[in-house]
């Protein structure tokens, strides 16, 4: 009879931390400066908070995402040496670059800064040397968003510069779990840091992500992309493990060039210990007056 005692003890220990790690926080306990804002467990669809998710809005860099996909789908070779060119888009012409126009790099490299640094030039070169010109690259765009279910969503060009490339966070919910199906790009939005060797001329210059969690150990980061514009405010969506779920986030939005990633870590704090902690007063009263406008 003891012997039946020493084991039924170690198993009811076990189910009651598998149940409480189950267990999803209280959203009341969580306040987020962003102000749209989905948080879904990935395994099984659930959303865990939600804060205006259904709101169309400017996506920023959000777009180069969905630019990925389209090139990886057009399967043309990584490999190949294509020429910066931005010509056709007329939005990515009044931004400043480091990047001189045509000089070159491989697609592979391409993508890597257009999803890495979030490097315009880049994306509006991806969509020049598509199978028909930046036209059609953007048709497919707006075609892949009809085929994953994003019905909230349209693109008018492939940067993200443009107010009118639109989503919304359950349609964003939606891009991350159909780029995470890629595993290219999954490695490429992960990347700290890479050193670029540029032809035609050649010259060389060192990029780095636009995410700064991707360098933080204690951060296991899946998928990500970082966005501004003025109209769109700071954007993050990610895929992560936290506390051992598969957490997939939008955040669109937010006040100051860091609250996106301090809306990141109250997210994490809340999923592992149920508080998330306060938000900066200029960013509260940032969201306060944008969702009055609402």
């Amino acid at each position: 009879m003891k012997l039946k005692y020493i084991f039924l003890i170690p198993l009811f220990l076990i189910c009651q931390l598998v149940s409480a790690k189950s267990e999803v926080p209280d959203p009341t306990n969580l306040q987020l400066a962003s102000i749209h804002a989905l948080i879904v467990d990935m395994e099984t669809g659930k959303p865990l908070y939600e804060k205006n998710t259904d709101r169309v809005v400017p996506i920023a860099s959000i777009t180069k995402l969905m630019a990925a996909i389209v090139a990886l789908d057009s399967k043309q070779p990584l490999e190949e040496k294509i020429t910066f060119e931005i010509q056709d888009t007329e939005l990515v012409q009044e931004e400043f670059s480091r990047v001189r126009l045509q000089s070159k790099l491989t697609r592979k490299e391409v993508l890597l800064l257009a999803l890495m640094s979030s490097e315009n030039r880049a994306a509006a070169t991806l969509a020049h040397h598509y199978t028909g010109g930046v036209n059609a690259f953007v048709k497919a765009m707006n075609t892949k968003a009809q085929t994953l279910g994003m019905k909230n969503s349209h693109f008018v060009e492939p940067s993200g510069l443009s107010e009118q490339n639109v989503s919304s966070a359950q349609d964003l919910i939606k891009l991350i779990k159909a780029a995470g199906e890629y595993p290219l790009i999954s490695e490429l939005t992960t990347t700290p840091k890479d050193d670029m060797f540029f032809t035609h001329p050649r010259y060389a210059l060192a990029f780095y992500n636009t995410n700064p969690l991707v360098n933080r150990k204690r951060w296991d980061i899946e998928l990500t992309k970082t966005g501004f514009t003025n109209e769109a405010g700071r954007c993050l969506v990610m895929r992560t493990n936290i506390n051992g779920k598969d957490i997939g986030l939008v955040l669109l939005d937010s006040y100051g060039k860091r609250t996106h990633i301090g809306d990141a870590g109250r997210i994490r704090r809340w999923l592992e210990t149920g508080s998330g902690g306060k938000v900066p007063a200029s960013a509260l009263s940032y969201a306060q007056n944008k969702l009055a406008q609402l």
